[in-house]
This record gives structure tokens, C-alpha cells and sequence, in this order.
């Protein structure tokens, strides 16, 4: 975890938490919608104001009154995020007004002793003032918008202010993983296995995670970030607003991880929208392992995981490179194999061959097993370079595109995992043609 000081935004539901989460982030990592309660999870992310670095926390609303033990612990993870911060925002809503709920929280955090910024939101709608704020008891109220950023610099200069002064820890090498896979596959409850303590909400209904949360952790004193995902749902399921954020969420996950977890059910049959998921994280070229999960629920006979290996195989033919292995994020069966996989998959994502080193295996394997011949001529290999890494590229200079078809291209590339491997990483190989002169 980060040493950053940390500013929790907290408050009652639908105030605009998360768009003042957004706006001090600079970023449109959490989810805005007019539904109350879309917050669900916690969203941590690194930010700054005039030079000074903090990590800023937005929460679930509390005192819903929503009679739900998934609300409720919501609510319970939303003080517990208060209780360990540097600085509370408090966000209420002008154009309501002050409500009994607002009240409320406000005594729960006067007994934190933190510093408490009394925020009345949506001032920009014709009315709405927040002089009736100061009722609660903290001093100054920042009218703002959140929406507009009216406001925000003056509130964010005094919070600063009283932050204590940490530094950053070093994520230079940090290892970014996305967990994908239709809802309800078991995401949350790998993650929580993986950290070895309850982080994530997990529950039975499907949907629960309905932001992709960052979760920074220690592994062999090796820095990694895990993004557990909102499920990834067919088109046709995604009719209302927040379920369609939510997928846009999971596909942004898998753009800024190294190294992508797909997660399939054991107990259901492969679907399309399985093979859709591993695509996003395939078309984006990552890094990716393939876990099936809830393996501990099916009936095994001595060919059954080869089978099902097999089957999907024949599904993800795309995936060829990405290793395959069977778990129970319940049980823990084989979970404890996953980190050290996805370190594999992220250096192998990073590989570089040197250029002579690569000339000399090239010219060897063309020597063994030559271009096919074509319609005038054959093709050949001048020189060879690797251009990129994650993942790698590779630059063939040959005599003429056309002679290298895609098998001798799919054959350079296999000789190329046989003897660097390249666990669970696409490998991109270009031509370049000798041009014609004038």
C-alpha cells in the first residue's frame, strides 16, 4: 500500500462522492450514475494538489436506511476508511438541504479527532446555497460543484494543508493485473484469497462489483496492483446505465493492466461471451492466464482437466500462449501458483533479445526449414530486430512480403517460444519489404 496520506470522501448516498472523486483524480475512474447506492466498493487512487501528493478515498454512502446486509457492509467499510484516514470530506447536497442523515455522520465523524471539510455540492442549481451547513459543527462549508469544479481549488488548498507530509512509495516495478470474467465467476473471491484477508465485497448475486477496484499489494517484496472488474456482460444485458459503465470500467481495466486474469466457471458450459472476454485482453496485447475456477464442484474422472483443457483450446485458439490452470478460489486448490505465473507471464512480456543473439537463432531456423517456394521466387531473411517489448515485437527484413504466408510466419513465431518461451504473452512479428528503387 502506498504511504501517501490518504483523504477519504465520505456522506450519505446520490451527494456526488464519486464526481468529486473524479474531479480531484482528474480522471473518470469511478462510476457516476443518478441511481443511489452505485457506489459499492472502495476506489483508491494517488493524486496531487500545488506539488503536495495524497491518495484520495471514495466510499459508500452511509445511513442508507436500506435494510440489506450488503448495504450494511457497504456502510461498515465506508467508516472503516474514515477511521483510517488523514482527512474526511464531508459532501452534502445544497440543493437538499441539511438532512437528518447528514447529522448523523457528521457525529460519527466528530468522534474520528480528523480533520473534517463540510462540503455542500451542487451549488451551481439555481437555490442552493450551503449556509445551513454550519449547523453541524466544523467550522467553515465549501460551496462547490463537483460537476464543474467551481469551488474545488479553494476546498482542496485547505486539505492539503493539514496533510501530513509521506512519501511515495516506489511502484516502478509494480506488476498490474486485471481479473476478468462473466459476473459471478468468483473475481472478488480470488482476489481475497490471493490477499489472504477480506478486501473485496464478496457476495452470491451477481454484480456486486460494479467498479473496477485497485488493490495494491506485497509479494516477495515485489509491488503489485489487482483490479478486481465489474463483470463483463452480453450487449444484450447491458440495458441500463450502470451495467454499461460498469463493462466500459472492465474493458479500461484490462488497457491499463500487464497481465490479465480471465476467469471461467467449471460448472458452465463455454460460452461466446467467454471467448468475447479473452479477446478484449488479446486485441490489447496482454499478457494473459486463463483460470477455471470452482473446479473443486466438478465430477473428475483421469482425463477430465485435459479435456476440458482441450475444449477450451478449441475456443480460445487466439490464446494458444496463455497457460491454462484449474482452481478453487474457495478451497485455495493451486491459487497459491497464480502470483508467481503472472510474474512469469509480466518478464516474459519484457523480454528483449539482443540483435545478434536473434540473427544468429533466425538464420539457423531458416536454415533448417527454409521459406516455401512461391510463383517467382523464395522468400529470404536479411536481417532480423526486435523493435518493442510488452509484448514483443519483432521486425523481419525480407526480399519480398508476399513470399512469407502465414504458416512460415505461425512457424517462426512457435520457433521463437521454443526457445524463449514467452509464457502468456502475444508476439507481434512484422515484415518489411526491400523497397524498389526509383
Amino acid at each position: 500500500m502506498s504511504d501517501l496520506p490518504r483523504v477519504a470522501i465520505v456522506g450519505r448516498p446520490n451527494v456526488g462522492k464519486s464526481t468529486l472523486f473524479n474531479r480531484i483524480t482528474r480522471k473518470r475512474k469511478a462510476i457516476v450514475h443518478e441511481m443511489p447506492g452505485v457506489t459499492r466498493d472502495i476506489q483508491r487512487l494517488p493524486t496531487d494538489w500545488n506539488g503536495v501528493p495524497f491518495e484520495v478515498i471514495d466510499t459508500g454512502g452511509l445511513f442508507s436506511g436500506v435494510d440489506d446486509p450488503l448495504i450494511r457492509e457497504v456502510e461498515e467499510k465506508a467508516l472503516h476508511e474514515a477511521l483510517n484516514a488523514d482527512a474526511l470530506i464531508m459532501v452534502t447536497d445544497a440543493q437538499t438541504g441539511l438532512t437528518p442523515v447528514d447529522s448523523m455522520i457528521a457525529q460519527e465523524l466528530r468522534n474520528t479527532n480528523l480533520p473534517v471539510f463540510v462540503v455542500a455540492n451542487k451549488v451551481e442549481k439555481a437555490g442552493a446555497a450551503g449556509s445551513e451547513f454550519f449547523a453541524l459543527g466544523f467550522g467553515d462549508v465549501y460551496e462547490i460543484s463537483a460537476l464543474h469544479g467551481l469551488g474545488t481549488g479553494d476546498l482542496l488548498d485547505d486539505v492539503v494543508a493539514v496533510l501530513p507530509k509521506r512519501a511515495l512509495a516506489d511502484a516502478s516495478d509494480e506488476l498490474r493485473i486485471a481479473v476478468v470474467g462473466r459476473p459471478n465467476v468468483g473475481k472478488s473471491s480470488l482476489i481475497n484469497r490471493l490477499l489472504g484477508k477480506e478486501v473485496n465485497i464478496v457476495d452470491e448475486r451477481p454484480g456486486t462489483t460494479r467498479d473496477s477496484i485497485d488493490l495494491r499489494l506485497k509479494w516477495h517484496n515485489r509491488n503489485l496492483l489487482i483490479v478486481d472488474t465489474a463483470g463483463i456482460k452480453r450487449r444484450t444485458q447491458t440495458k441500463d446505465g450502470v451495467s454499461t459503465l460498469s463493462t466500459l470500467k472492465s474493458l479500461e481495466a484490462i488497457e491499463r493492466a500487464d497481465v490479465v486474469v480471465i476467469m471461467l466457471d467449471a460448472t458452465l458450459a463455454l460460452s461466446n461471451q467467454d471467448v468475447k472476454v479473452g479477446s478484449y485482453a488479446h486485441k490489447e496485447g496482454k499478457g494473459v492466464i486463463i483460470c477455471v475456477n470452482k473446479w473443486d464442484l466438478v465430477e473428475k474422472g483421469n482425463k477430465t482437466s485435459n479435456e476440458f483443457e482441450r475444449a477450451i483450446r478449441g475456443r480460445f485458439k487466439f490464446l494458444s500462449y496463455a497457460p491454462v490452470l484449474f482452481i478453487s478460489a474457495v478451497s485455495g486448490q493451486r491459487t497459491s501458483k497464480i502470483l508467481s505465473i503472472l510474474w512469469e507471464i509480466k518478464e516474459a512480456r519484457e523480454t528483449r533479445i539482443a540483435t545478434h543473439e536473434l540473427n544468429k537463432y533466425i538464420e539457423s531456423v531458416t536454415a533448417f526449414t527454409p521459406p516455401p517456394s512461391h510463383a517467382g521466387g523464395t522468400g529470404k531473411i536479411y536481417y532480423a530486430t526486435q523493435t518493442d517489448v510488452a509484448p514483443p515485437n519483432f521486425t523481419l527484413f525480407v526480399n519480398k512480403r508476399a513470399y512469407f504466408d502465414r504458416s512460415y510466419i505461425r512457424f517462426i513465431n512457435n520457433k521463437l517460444r521454443e526457445k524463449y518461451s514467452f509464457m502468456g504473452t502475444l508476439i507481434r512479428i512484422n515484415l518489411v519489404g526491400k523497397k524498389k528503387r526509383g
